[in-house]
C-alpha cells in the first residue's frame, strides 16, 4: 500500500487596517484556492471601517485576531504568526489585505518550497491589478543609494534566486522562524520584507520568486504622502543600520549628512511643502532613537 503523501499546512495570513472592499475581494479569492491544507487569519490593527463585521458575516470559517489598535506591519503579522506556528504550520504566508491570488498560485509556491531545502521564502510573480503589468519579479538593495528596488522584468520562466522578498505576499518555512525569528518589530511600516529576507540568507536560506504562481495587487495609493515618505525614510535608516557591512556603514554616514543638508535645503525653498518636515521629523527620529 502506498503511504499518504505529506500536505504541507499553511496558514495565509492578511493584516487588516480599514481594508473594506478590497480585503472583501482578497478572502474571496482565497475561496477559489486549490490547495488542500490551509486556513486563512485575518489580523486586524483596529479597523474602524466595519471590515471585521464583514469578514464574519461573508467568510465565517476565517479566522479573526483582533490586535486592539494598530501595531504596524511587523507586529500585526507576528500576532498571527505565533497562532499560526502554535497551530502546527509548516509554512506561513503573508498575503497583503489589496491582493487577489490565482486559485493555484499556493500550490505551485508550495511544490517549489518542497522541491529545495534550502529555499526558506517564496514569492509569486505580482502584478499590478488584473493586468500583465508586473509590480514585483524579485528585489534587490542599493547599498549605495540607499534604496530596494523592486524588478519589474520577467528573468525566466522556472522559479529563480533574489535579493529580498516583498511582505505583499510572501510565503515562509517554518525553520526560518525557528532559526531567526519573527519580523523585527524596530519597523512599524516598510522595509521589514527586506531586513527579515537579508537576515534569512545570511542564515543560510535562498529567496524564491515561482513565475507560475500568480498574485494580483490592488494598491490602493502610489503618491508618496507625508507620513508614506516618513515611515519610508525611517525605515529605511533602521535598515541600513541593521543590515548593512561596516564599509558600506561609512558611507552611509557620510551619504545620510548629505541627505538631511539637501532636504534642509529644500525646507528652506519650499516652507509650505508637510513631505519635506515629515523627513525632517524621520532623521531626528532616527537620531533620538524614537522608534
Amino acid at each position: 500500500m502506498d503511504e499518504k503523501k505529506f500536505i504541507p499546512k499553511v496558514f495565509i495570513i492578511v493584516l487588516n487596517h480599514n481594508g473594506g472592499e478590497l480585503l472583501g475581494n482578497c478572502l474571496q479569492s482565497l475561496r477559489h484556492v486549490l490547495y488542500a491544507d490551509f486556513s486563512v487569519i485575518v489580523a486586524d490593527n483596529a479597523s474602524a471601517d466595519n471590515s471585521l463585521e464583514m469578514v464574519r458575516q461573508n467568510f465565517p470559517t476565517t479566522i479573526i485576531i483582533e490586535n486592539g489598535k494598530n501595531i504596524g506591519f511587523a507586529a500585526g503579522n507576528n500576532i498571527g504568526i505565533r497562532y499560526a506556528l502554535a497551530h502546527s504550520a509548516d509554512y506561513v504566508l503573508l498575503l497583503n489585505q489589496d491582493t487577489e491570488v490565482e486559485p493555484n498560485f499556493l500550490d505551485k509556491l508550495i511544490e517549489a518550497a518542497e522541491k529545495k531545502p534550502t529555499v526558506g521564502i517564496l514569492s509569486p510573480l505580482i502584478f499590478w491589478q488584473r493586468t500583465e503589468k508586473i509590480w514585483f519579479s524579485g528585489g534587490r538593495i542599493n547599498w549605495l543609494t540607499m534604496k530596494s528596488i523592486h524588478d519589474k522584468i520577467l528573468f525566466r520562466q522556472v522559479p529563480y534566486e533574489t535579493g529580498f522578498i516583498t511582505g505583499c505576499s510572501m510565503l515562509i518555512k517554518k525553520a526560518v522562524f525557528d532559526r531567526i525569528g519573527y519580523l523585527s518589530e524596530k519597523y512599524f511600516l516598510y522595509w521589514e520584507d527586506a531586513d527579515f529576507s537579508c537576515k534569512a540568507k545570511k542564515a543560510g536560506f535562498r529567496n524564491l520568486v515561482v513565475p507560475e504562481s500568480r498574485v494580483y495587487h490592488f494598491e490602493k495609493s502610489t503618491l508618496a504622502t507625508g507620513k508614506k515618505l516618513y515611515w519610508l525614510v525611517l525605515s529605511g535608516l533602521i535598515f541600513f543600520k541593521e543590515n548593512a557591512s561596516f564599509p558600506i556603514n561609512i558611507w552611509i554616514f557620510f551619504y545620510t549628512k548629505l541627505r538631511i543638508a539637501k532636504n534642509s535645503l529644500d525646507r528652506f525653498v519650499y516652507p509650505e511643502d508637510n513631505n519635506k518636515q515629515e523627513v525632517q521629523k524621520a532623521y531626528e527620529d532616527f537620531k533620538n532613537g524614537k522608534y
